[in-house]
Formats: structure tokens, C-alpha cells, sequence
């Protein structure tokens, strides 16, 4: 009865592992500094990071082309 038990458990972990390792990617502006970058954690209110837009990203890969392409960040 153990051994059920524990296979039920593993299988209940394989399939929500990958869910919990879902990131969301967005893009800030240092209020100092005036520089853009990716970070993988939404700012904090009264921090010195602003978020730029209203978006957050999947990938990485994804906000990095989105600040390239923002005004706020010196894009197009």
C-alpha cells in the first residue's frame, strides 16, 4: 500500500514541477541610472525600478526584443 501511495505522489509532482518553474519576464528602467534591463521579478512599488508597459513576457528572449523595441528604453 506504501509503494501505491508513493507512486501516486511522484506522478502528482512530475506533473506540477514544471508549473511552479514558470517565469515571468519584465522589463524596468533604474530611475538613477535611465537604463532599461530584463529582470525575472515584478518592482516593487517605491523602488527605483519602473516597470516599462503594462506587459509581461514568457521568455526572456521575448522581453529583451520588447525593450529593444521601446521608446522608454531608446528603441524605435
Amino acid at each position: 500500500m506504501n509503494i501505491k501511495h508513493l507512486v501516486i505522489a511522484l506522478a502528482l509532482v512530475s506533473f506540477t514541477a514544471p508549473a511552479f518553474a514558470a517565469t515571468e519576464w519584465y522589463i524596468v528602467k533604474n530611475e538613477t541610472t535611465k537604463k532599461c534591463e530584463v529582470v525575472d521579478k515584478k518592482p516593487a512599488k517605491g523602488s527605483k525600478m519602473m516597470q516599462i508597459g503594462m506587459n509581461m513576457f514568457k521568455t526572456k528572449a521575448e522581453a529583451s526584443a520588447a525593450m529593444k523595441g521601446s521608446l522608454d528604453c531608446g528603441g524605435k
